[in-house]
């Protein structure tokens, strides 16, 4: 695929468009997924407090990856309106800055992360047994950073381009490379050392740095989008500017639901260790279940980009309709599922019957709300696309610190632990509902521009 054969996502049928975005993006976030799924049940074989140490890590990695998020919707909401005006010279200095401005950044959270590990990771609450388990495994998540990131920005850049089918393709095969390096290197088989914790991480760098390159060789030979052309600083700067202009924001609302779940895994924690593997097991659950929002999410922002840059508000608002009403029946459903298969799901990752019993309760209770909190990510990613990232800030700011840590403390107090995770399905409902709006008014007063006989 040439820069001239970019997928156009100004033209055509809205419900297609958005299906041929979709279905590949589930699969490759759903390949995501089980990264951290397949950590979670090779950890939890080596035993509960390995599989605690490892729950404490979740928020911090989630942050670090939140910052990735950010980088990438930054980067694809400045190319899919470079992309919506058909403007290949400002797309390819956008797409190989974008890469250059990850990688400083990468370099600078690495640094300081390892620094402040062991703070760090006594605030969120955790033991001094576990501290040594914890760094076993942050270690080469800090040292691997830029492989861990540069991936999800990539994959924004291919989103962005139309082109979600490559991206999906290469998260597939990361995802496989993990699940074979991951007992390999986790159990010392095939005469590969024991590393335990360290193995869980060393295989997902390593998975996901083959993931990285083969995204940069996609978007260099097949789209033209690299270029080595010594430009002055100044033209860097600008490229810089305009993918942190959404970025900053993107990354700071990312930001804040793991810096959120900290406040709450600490909650969690005063229950002991088996609570926190309770909850680290149904969290990663939960984040399987929400591929199909994940995915969508990723993908409305490149719609909307591109629909923004074509001038085609009628487009936009078309596939929010779309996604609120698929989000809203499909959350029912799972909330369903989910509920009816909490306690056979957590036995999966843990014999312990305590670690089953919050895993289940978390389970029964949040997923009621899965809908809204579908509507919040595609909402947000809206925003990112129409290049207006600070409403998408403001709304997860409301849900996870206006709303939901208040009301966990308020339900702690009340009614125990299953108080905290009522707090997050309220959460999601209220916020979401306020969502929905502000997301449909603002894109109701994007441009439009006069359309041909015949066009769509």
């Amino acid at each position: 695929m040439s820069a001239g054969r970019r997928v156009s996502l100004t033209q055509g049928p809205v419900s297609q468009r958005l299906r041929e975005l979709t279905i590949p993006t589930i699969w490759g976030v759903f390949s995501v997924m089980t990264f951290n799924v397949v950590d979670t049940w090779f950890v939890g074989q080596l035993g509960t407090a390995e599989l605690a140490a490892m729950s404490f890590t979740f928020p911090v990695v989630m942050t670090l990856m939140s910052v990735a998020i950010g980088l990438s919707a930054g980067a694809s909401s400045a190319l899919a309106r470079a992309a919506g005006k058909d403007d290949h010279g400002l797309i390819q200095r956008l797409s190989t800055d974008a890469l250059s401005l990850t990688a400083v950044i990468t370099a600078v959270l690495s640094v300081a992360g390892y620094l402040t590990i062991d703070p760090l990771f006594r605030l969120l609450g955790a033991e001094e047994a576990l501290l040594p388990m914890i760094r076993e495994y942050m270690v080469p998540w800090y040292a691997g950073l830029l492989f861990m990131l540069l991936p999800m920005v990539t994959m924004g850049q291919l989103r962005a381009m139309g082109d979600a089918g490559t991206a999906g393709r290469l998260l597939i095969v990361s995802a496989l490379l993990n699940v074979v390096i991951d007992p390999l290197l986790i159990f010392g088989l095939a005469g590969f050392p024991r590393l335990e914790l360290a193995g869980a991480a060393w295989a997902t760098v390593i998975a996901r740095a083959l993931t990285a390159a083969g995204a940069v060789w996609v978007l260099g030979k097949r789209f033209d989008l690299i270029t080595t052309e010594r430009v002055p600083w100044r033209r860097i700067r600008q490229s810089w500017a305009g993918v942190l202009h959404v970025g900053l924001p993107a990354a700071g609302t990312n930001v804040i639901i793991p810096m959120a779940n900290g406040v709450i895994v600490a909650l969690v924690a005063s229950y002991g260790a088996e609570a926190i593997a309770g909850l680290g097991i149904a969290t990663r659950i939960e984040m399987f279940s929400l591929v199909i929002f994940y995915a969508m999410s990723g993908i409305i922002g490149p719609f909307v980009g591109q629909n923004l840059g074509g001038a085609r508000r009628d487009r936009i608002l078309l596939a929010l309709r779309h996604c609120y009403l698929f989000c809203l029946a499909w959350g029912a459903a799972l909330a369903v599922v989910v509920g009816l298969s909490a306690v056979p799901l957590a036995r999966l990752f843990s014999e312990s019957a305590d670690a089953v019993a919050v895993a289940a309760l978390y389970l029964w209770i949040v997923p009621i709300s899965y809908g809204a909190a579908g509507i919040v990510m595609l909402v947000n990613a809206a925003f990112n696309g129409l290049g207006q990232p600070l409403p998408a800030t403001t709304i997860s700011v409301t849900r996870m610190v206006v709303v939901y840590i208040p009301l966990a403390f308020v339900g702690r107090a009340l009614f125990d632990m299953p108080g905290i995770f009522a707090a997050y399905a309220a959460s999601n409902v209220l916020v979401g509902a306020g969502a929905a709006y502000w997301g449909w008014s603002t894109s109701s007063r994007a441009p439009q521009r006069e359309l041909a006989p015949g066009e769509t």
